[in-house]
């Protein structure tokens, strides 16, 4: 995270939130050798305490759950590149503005019977946000292949003990050199620039 405590979250509601609506992120953990690392979706809490995801049973996360381990998820959010010249203002350098919240706890493997409820769980959150497409649901699934993917997909839980966010967009520039920047960022060089760019009008407060 960003040392700068101006860009970081004090109240984590708006992280939590974040977190919520991105549902996606990259879960690292300690291995032997280098860290382990797969990208998840994942169903976080209302209250942020609990991140349940699955992983594929031959994924070397799950492998090495045999007791519940520290572990990360981080959650990307719009990022792009600052050019000095947008601000306006002498004697200033590049930079990259972006959003980034880090959930971090235990990850424990949960036993198999609990998978088909996390798929629904899991499923009804994302469907739910297609409407009016009518939901898709397990039930659409012939039993034996149903079966099947559950055997080959384990339930896990992050109990989530420190919430870190960075949202860093410009807050230490005068108001006229952050607008500045946003009016030029969206056509930059990132990923979701629009959404980059509102931010960097509006950032939240933190």
């Amino acid at each position: 995270m960003h040392p700068n405590r101006v860009f970081r979250s004090v109240d984590h509601a708006g992280d939590i939130a974040f977190a919520r609506t991105r549902g996606f992120g990259v879960l690292a953990l300690s291995g032997p050798g280098a860290p382990l690392l797969a990208h998840v979706p994942f169903h976080l809490s209302e209250d942020g305490g609990t991140a349940r995801l699955h992983l594929v049973r031959s994924n070397p996360v799950a492998r090495a759950l045999d007791a519940p381990h520290p572990a990360v998820i981080a959650v990307s959010g719009p990022d792009g590149y600052v050019s000095p010249d947008w601000y306006g203002l002498p004697d200033q350098v590049p930079t990259w503005n972006y959003v980034a919240v880090h959930l971090a706890g235990r990850l424990e493997r949960r036993p198999g019977d609990e998978m088909r409820a996390m798929l629904d769980l899991q499923s009804a959150a994302y469907e739910a946000r297609l409407a009016p497409k009518a939901p898709w649901t397990a039930d659409k699934m012939t039993p034996d292949a149903l079966e099947r993917l559950m055997r080959a997909i384990v339930p896990c839980v992050l109990h989530v003990e420190a919430i870190d966010a960075t949202w860093k967009l410009n807050q230490n520039k005068p108001d006229a050199a952050r607008l500045g920047a946003a009016g030029a960022v969206a056509e930059g060089i990132g990923q979701e620039l629009d959404a980059l760019a509102a931010l960097m009008r509006n950032p939240p407060a933190l």
